[in-house]
């Protein structure tokens, strides 16, 4: 990789050490340009002419993400967030009470949430997977309980936000597959940054934004779907004429592809952004990528050690591009004023973002660093000279 044309390619490089891109990346020239030209030609000409202009274009983020992940374009779903995709997949399982959803403790945050709203509303039952020694999911545990319990729905989140772990999702999907139990994958953290392929995952579905390791705009992400929920019949809460056809007074019938799942109505200045970040990542290969990643974030963790007093939180026996640690005697706004004065982009953690990982970690915050491939080992040490002097 050619860092410094890549740094030279995103403004933001000149202007702040950018190192929360488990936030939101530093998009690259070509993606914001997409989105201030497709906005600019709506203003000028309207909203239904420029989309038929660009009807081509716009049905190349089905194209382009299909290819992100191994997928098929009638597979592929845009959807407005990550967490937008996952509510509108969660909602077309037909729960009943009594069913049960098998996740595990390291699950996105908003997950947990819904998950708990269906035990209290649907009276579905919520069991969590044990856990390795080392941290992430067992996936015998999975394989145990879904012999046990028969659940419904398999859920894990990929990357949790708040660690560098990277979960085992190729095994539990094998379980799935192979006692026919529904799995849905949260990529949210990795999509980006660590190659994916649904086929080798088992998944029947997988979400991700835009924002984050793919760099591209926000209020942007997509939904994988795959054939098995589509031959099923699954459809979310309240289709609109996007999900559906309006055939007669009384009767409708269901796209029939994934974009079942969305609305008709979007921002497609965003679907084109969203394009745009999907081919730079494929154009810079996804195994470059996590090779550059992992070789940052693993330097990151060897300095951070270095330093008295902070504790580096991230498990697991893989690692990836999120470092956490905790800073012993001092508060996130006291760390967060050191870095914002340097100019230095990190993000903080609470228990609010992780109750159970916490918890165990006995934590009450955590600094979370994400290097990307355009940052260096220079903004590194920065950061740790910075953290230095505040200790």
């Amino acid at each position: 990789m050619d860092i410094q044309a890549l740094r030279d390619d995103t403004l933001g490089c000149s202007l702040h050490t950018h190192l929360n891109n488990a936030g939101a990346s530093l998009q690259a020239k070509p993606v914001s340009q997409a989105v201030i030209d497709y906005l600019t030609e709506e203003a000028l000409h309207g909203g239904y002419e420029v989309a038929a202009k660009h009807a081509k274009d716009i049905a190349g983020f089905y194209d382009a993400t299909a290819r992100l992940i191994n997928a098929q374009p009638h597979n592929v779903a845009f959807a407005g967030s990550a967490t937008d995709a996952y509510f509108r997949a969660l909602s077309s399982i037909p729960f009943e009470p009594g069913d049960v959803i098998l996740t595990t403790d390291d699950d996105y945050v908003s997950n947990q949430i819904a998950f708990l709203y269906l035990q209290k509303k649907q009276k579905i039952r919520l069991l969590r997977a044990a856990k390795l020694p080392e941290g992430g999911v067992d996936p015998q545990s999975v394989k145990e309980v879904i012999d046990l319990h028969q659940p419904k729905l398999v859920a894990v989140t990929h990357v949790p936000t708040n660690s560098g772990l990277v979960q085992d999702i190729e095994s539990v999907g094998q379980f799935c597959q192979e006692r026919d139990v529904w799995y849905i994958v949260d990529a949210c953290q990795s999509a980006g940054q660590i190659p994916l392929d649904v086929e080798k995952i088992g998944c029947d579905f997988l979400c991700s934004t835009m924002r984050k390791w793919l760099r591209g705009p926000r209020g942007a992400g997509f939904l994988y779907v795959s054939d098995l929920v589509l031959g099923a019949g699954f459809e979310p809460v309240f289709p609109d004429m996007a999900g559906g056809i309006w055939v007669g007074p009384d009767e409708y019938e269901k796209e029939k592809t994934a974009r079942r799942y969305e609305q008709w109505e979007k921002n497609y200045g965003l679907v084109l952004g969203s394009k745009v970040a999907i081919e730079y990542a494929m154009n810079l290969g996804l195994d470059a990528i996590e090779r550059e990643v992992t070789a940052l974030s693993d330097y990151t963790r060897s300095q951070l050690s270095t330093l008295q007093g902070v504790r580096v939180l991230d498990r697991g026996h893989r690692k990836c591009g999120i470092v956490t640690a905790n800073i012993e005697g001092k508060k996130p706004a006291e760390v967060k004023k050191a870095l914002d004065d340097a100019n230095i982009h990190a993000g903080f953690a609470t228990p609010i973002n992780a109750q159970i990982d916490f918890l165990e970690k006995g934590v009450d915050w955590a600094l979370r660093i994400s290097p990307h491939y355009y940052n260096t080992k220079a903004e590194i040490d920065k950061t740790i000279e910075v953290l230095s002097g505040i200790l």
